[in-house]
């Protein structure tokens, strides 16, 4: 996933907000697993006032986004996935599996980058 943009509005024309993939596991833990801030802490292995913090700010970008009308970009931090995160080259399509995946689960292509290793040009290859 890069962001969201909003519909109908050419990229070049917009302004983003940043978010970091912490801020985005905080939110997507919180918000769409509904777990409570001790247990997502526990799940990206840090404490709860640190998850709050990642929280608050990550519901703060994407108040911003949506009140002025700007993109959100979500790039950069520092993590670690149990997951194996791929992007089909085809269709875009974003693959999140708990194994390694050869194939596009959407469009069946073989054209899948890696996107959860420091080097995201390995395609199909389990680099762990």
């Amino acid at each position: 996933m890069d962001g969201y943009k909003p519909f109908g509005v050419p990229m070049r024309e917009l302004e983003s907000v940043v978010m970091s993939m912490e801020e985005y596991e905080a939110l997507r833990l919180a918000d769409y697993e509904n777990l409570t801030h001790e247990k997502a802490a526990e799940k990206m292995n840090i404490s709860r006032p640190t998850f709050t913090r990642l929280y608050d700010k990550a519901r703060k970008n994407v108040a911003k986004a949506f009140v002025e009308g700007k993109a959100i970009l979500i790039r950069g931090g520092t993590f670690i996935s149990g997951e194996y995160w791929y992007r089909c080259s085809n269709c875009h399509e974003t693959i999140v599996s708990l194994t390694p995946e050869e194939n596009c689960d959407k469009c069946n292509s073989a054209n899948i980058v890696r996107l959860d290793t420091p080097d995201n040009n390995d395609t199909n290859n389990d680099t762990r």
